[in-house]
Order: C-alpha cells, then structure tokens, then sequence
C-alpha cells in the first residue's frame, strides 16, 4: 500500500504543514530568529517534534521553506510593457522584501541549508519567482526590446540588495541598480 498523504494537496499534510509554517510566523514575530527552536515551534503548531525533524529535517530547512512560502504568494512581475519600468518595479518590490524580516530570514535559511546541503534545490515558491522574472524578460524579448539575462538581474541588481542586508549597509535604490544593469548591457552590447 503507497502512502497518498503525499497525493492530497488539501489532506492532513498539508494542513499539518499549514499549521507549522503559520506557528513560524507567529514565532517570529514575538522573538529574535536566533532564539527560535524547533521544539517551539513544534508546540505552538500542535505537530510532534518528530515530525518536524521527518519533514524538515532542520530549523533552518523549515524557515527556508517558511519564508519562501510567505515571499511566493506576492507577485513581483508586472507587466506594463516597457523592460526598464517592469524591472524597477520588480526591483522596487523585491528591495522591500529584502529589507524586511523575511529578507533576513531568506538569507540566513538560504546560507545555512546551501552550505549544509550542497546541490539543494529551491524551494518551489523561490523558484516560480524566477520563472515570474523570466516570463517578464520573455514578453521584453517578444516587443523587440534587448532585455539582460535573469543570471545578469541576480548579480547586478539582486546581490548588492542582500550583500547590503549582510553588512548592514544602505543599498542603492531600484532605479540606480536597474541603469547600471541597463547601461552594462548597452556597453556590452
């Protein structure tokens, strides 16, 4: 007999998995991420350590799944039919994720299940971010416009938004990050 629990997309997985990663966002509300522990977690979810270990395998596991929930349900792609203002948008919005609580989180869960689990796949919902990104770049392309790569928009924009998050520095608003994406593109060209 094969375990359906798996199957269910509405059965008790994933009502447990809801239970736990609303008990995540309720913990970190009320304390610092470095005093928030899988047994908390465990009892405000009403789910069994145990269990908690068996799906996650890790705190920091549960808050990369957690927090890349939290960040997939919020469209980041619009589509207005020029590149540059559909990127500053997107930059915009993702600036403010960044330098919110789950900015921090991301980068920490991120770091330490990378580092612990080399060859790690995204998450789901970070990974239909950039397929969003993608799509945004695709429909560029199809109006004729010349539009960077998404590995271009992680490293020239991206990356100086999270390196500034790391060392606590003021990044550089959208609109600059995006020119300087642009005008390497325009030089490169």
């Amino acid at each position: 007999m094969s375990d359906q629990s798996s199957a269910r997309p509405g059965g008790r997985t994933a009502r447990v998995r809801a239970d736990v990663l609303r008990a995540v966002d309720e913990l970190a509300i009320e304390r610092p991420l470095a005093q928030l522990t899988l047994a908390q977690i465990a009892e405000r979810s009403g789910v069994a350590l145990g269990s908690l270990y068996r799906r996650w395998g890790s705190l920091d596991r549960l808050l990369l799944d957690a927090v890349s929930e939290r960040l997939g349900r919020r469209s980041h792609v619009r589509d207005t039919g020029d590149l540059r203002t559909d990127l500053q948008d997107y930059v915009e919005r993702a600036a403010e994720d960044i330098a919110g609580p789950d900015g921090a989180l991301l980068l920490r869960a991120l770091v330490a299940v990378r580092l612990g689990e080399p060859g790690t796949e995204l998450p789901p919902a970070l990974a239909n971010r950039f397929e969003d990104v993608q799509e945004m770049l695709d429909r560029a392309k199809a109006r004729g416009e010349d539009p960077p790569t998404l590995h271009e928009i992680m490293e020239i924009v991206i990356a100086p938004l999270y390196t500034a998050l790391l060392f606590g520095t003021e990044p550089s608003p959208p609109a600059v990050l995006v020119d300087r994406l642009l005008a390497l593109r325009a030089r490169n060209a």
